[in-house]
Order: C-alpha cells, then structure tokens, then sequence
C-alpha cells in the first residue's frame, strides 16, 4: 500500500507540472514569477518519490509531505495576491544579459511577456490555477503523509 500511495503523490506532482507545462506551451499562458515558484517544490517531490521508491525511509516521505505543504503555501500566497489581499514580489525576471547590445537588449525587453502575479488569466468554479494548486498540494500533502504511516 505504501509503495502505491508514493507513487499517487509523485504521479500528482508530476501531472500538476504537466498541466502547469501546457497552460504555458499549449494554452499559451506565460507563468509569473509565482507561478515558477510553485512548480519547483513538485520537481522536488517527484525527485522524493523516485528517491522513495528505491529507499524504504519514513524521513523521506515527509520530505514529500514537506515539498507538497511549500507548494499550497506559495498558492495560497499567489492566491492572496491575485485577490488583492496582500501585495506581491514587486520584482521582474528577464534573461541573460551578457554580450547583448544596447538595440538586443531593448528587443529582448520589448519581446518578452509581461505577466503580472496579481491577474487571473484562468479560472474554474472561482478557483484561479494558483488556487487549485494549493488544494490539489494539500490533498497531495496528505498523501505522502498517508504513505509515511502506512507499514506495508
């Protein structure tokens, strides 16, 4: 049962990435820079899952739980954002900058998306994708918390 529960939160995470993958590519939504940082976190548990497959340890497990709790946290905060409630990180991304003219450069900024963390550009049932990504982490948090207790 516990190898079956392992794989059910390593498999969540990875389709959670899968999904966030083809909103960007397919559905042609560029992430914000929350958005990024909760995918890292389910890159993590995927990794544990692997790592717990191969290697019966209980610490592993809630290093899972750990990586599933981040991600509904970073959510929850993005969600929070989106909502108004707080402010977000007031800071940008952009690419390497080395060896670029000045003229490269200004395309290089004029080229790229420019996504704010404070606007839904997808929602169901008046969940926004940060939103279900918190609910879905937490019911993934309780997985692996599942498979840390479980003996067989």
């Amino acid at each position: 049962m516990r190898r079956v529960l392992i794989l059910a939160a390593a498999a969540g995470s990875a389709a959670m990435m899968l999904g966030a993958l083809g909103f960007q590519y397919i559905g042609e939504m560029p992430p914000c820079k929350l958005c990024y940082w909760q995918r890292y976190p389910h890159v993590a548990a995927i990794g544990i899952g692997v790592l717990a497959l191969m290697l019966p340890s209980s610490a592993l497990l809630y290093l899972g739980a750990l990586a599933a709790l981040t991600t509904a946290g970073i959510g929850i905060y993005h969600s929070g954002v989106e909502r108004g409630f707080w402010e977000g990180p007031t800071t940008c991304t952009s690419g390497p900058i080395g060896g670029l003219t000045p003229e490269q450069l200004l395309e290089q900024i004029m080229g790229a998306p420019l996504v704010r963390c404070d606007e839904v550009p997808w929602e169901m049932l008046g969940l926004s994708m940060a939103s279900w990504n918190a609910v879905a982490s937490l019911g993934l948090a309780c997985v692996w918390i599942a498979a840390a207790r479980s003996k067989s």
